[in-house]
């Protein structure tokens, strides 16, 4: 794999802050549990190479994995080779919670840039949900958003044409990160290649090539190295027909200006 490389895009990798910011979002937890997962967290941090798995599919869970910094991703391959991105994993995500019910992995997670994250063992979480009542609602809330999630992208395949899957694919980023305090003013890291946007959206890299110069074109976005900047994120809402409902959060985004 490629590699290591200092992560540019993510809050300091030993910190839980992403995690209990994402969590608080979806629903608020009591201070002193928030210590508890906080504490848990840090305490079994793990490292991954840019482009390394972090977890393969058809390997046991071996635990809850929490993205504390760096950007990761849910994929699946087919026998032929071919990606299919099932999700885009940022700071403050939880990869597998309903893993600890399986065996096995069914699909794989791949680090898109460094990234640090929690491996809690699965006693330890089941402990931690039993005694922190509003840890495990938050995380409950936490499947739902992932659950609704997934059928956003159900949708986003399926009836959106390229240029509003792309426009909607930016607009989710950009609230997610707002979440975590990882946005400022219109802009916002973006350490993606065009073809895991295509790998994503289901469109050939010549076609997320010509969709982005659509975009850009029109001044809806504007991708600089590893930057994403939205000029005007309700017109570009308009034009993915964008809801953030499906998102969940019971709580205001967290803007940094």
């Amino acid at each position: 794999m490629e590699s290591r490389a200092l992560n540019e895009v993510a809050a300091p990798g030993g910190s839980a802050a992403a995690l209990l910011r994402r969590l608080n979002a979806l629903s608020p937890i009591a201070e002193a549990e928030g210590e508890m997962l906080r504490s848990l967290a840090e305490a079994h941090i793990r490292h991954a190479a840019p482009r390394e798995d972090v977890v393969s599919e058809g390997e046991k869970p071996e635990g809850v994995r929490m993205i504390l910094s760096g950007w990761a991703c849910r994929y699946r391959l087919l026998v032929d080779g071919r990606r299919q991105i099932l999700g885009f994993m940022l700071p403050g995500d939880v990869c597998d919670h309903n893993a600890t019910f399986s065996p096995r992995m069914d699909h794989s997670i791949l680090a898109l840039t460094a990234v640090s994250y929690a491996r809690i063992p699965t006693r330890a979480y089941e402990d931690l949900i039993s005694s922190c009542p509003s840890v495990a609602r938050a995380l409950m809330c936490e499947t739902l958003s992932n659950a609704s999630t997934q059928q956003e992208w159900i949708v986003n395949l399926g009836q959106r044409v390229a240029f509003e899957r792309l426009a909607h694919l930016f607009c989710e980023i950009f609230v997610r990160l707002s979440v975590v305090g990882m946005t400022r003013g219109a802009t916002c890291p973006f350490p993606v290649t065009q073809t895991d946007l295509g790998d994503a959206t289901g469109l050939s890299s010549v076609h997320v090539n010509r969709t982005l110069r659509d975009l850009r074109k029109v001044n809806l976005v504007e991708l600089t190295g590893k930057s994403l900047t939205i000029p005007n994120l309700e017109e570009l809402q308009a034009v993915a027909l964008f809801n953030p409902a499906y998102l969940h959060l019971a709580r205001p985004i967290h803007r940094r200006v």
